[in-house]
């Protein structure tokens, strides 16, 4: 069965998720890659925090009327084994969910993973269909979030390469804050 996926956060990096479903950085494959289909996505009525102490953000619905969204990567053709490992990854801190996400029509620049230019202002963006994905929402509680909102682009710069690449090729040290990967538990 092929499932649909919003993701906001780490995530939406290839690299991430392919570490996550495949165990490794790039797809094993050419016939794994082409299973995926990534594209520009966004969900309304949800903002995006960062957790406190952690590479990761979360994302919480919000009332319609604050005309909040949250910018990510919407993923066609996971599996169900992709799904059962996201769950795991994900942990007990998210409850996956059912949303509809508007995809973004725009040019796309070679190379960019199917995340559109992530530099371009939000009011630029142009929606397209509405789609049915399931996504993760946060529900460890607010105690645990940020008010501000996590950025992306700090995470690629700044972080990812925690997550995948050289220095994380020996240990799993960029999935180390994940309370699904330290038994469960929020790091203080």
């Amino acid at each position: 069965m092929s499932h649909t996926a919003f993701f906001y956060g780490t995530l939406m990096a290839p690299q991430v998720l392919h570490r996550v479903i495949w165990g490794s950085q790039t797809p094993p494959t050419p016939a794994h890659a082409s299973l995926l289909n990534i594209r520009p996505a966004i969900l309304h009525a949800h903002q995006r925090r960062k957790v406190r102490n952690a590479d990761y953000p979360a994302i919480l619905p919000v009332k319609q009327k604050e005309g909040k969204s949250v910018r990510g990567t919407l993923v066609t053709g996971l599996t169900d084994g992709d799904i059962w490992r996201l769950d795991i990854f994900e942990g007990s801190e998210y409850q996956r969910r059912k949303v509809s996400v508007r995809v973004l029509e725009q040019g796309s620049k070679k190379g960019d993973g199917g995340m559109g230019d992530l530099a371009q202002n939000e009011e630029d963006n142009v929606e397209g269909k509405e789609v049915e994905a399931e996504t993760y929402i946060w529900t460890a509680g607010a105690k645990y979030l940020e008010e501000e909102e996590w950025d992306f682009a700090e995470f690629v710069r700044d972080k990812m390469k925690r997550w995948v690449g050289r220095e994380a090729a020996g240990t799993d040290e960029g999935f180390q804050g994940r309370a699904s990967i330290c038994g469960g538990h929020l790091p203080p």
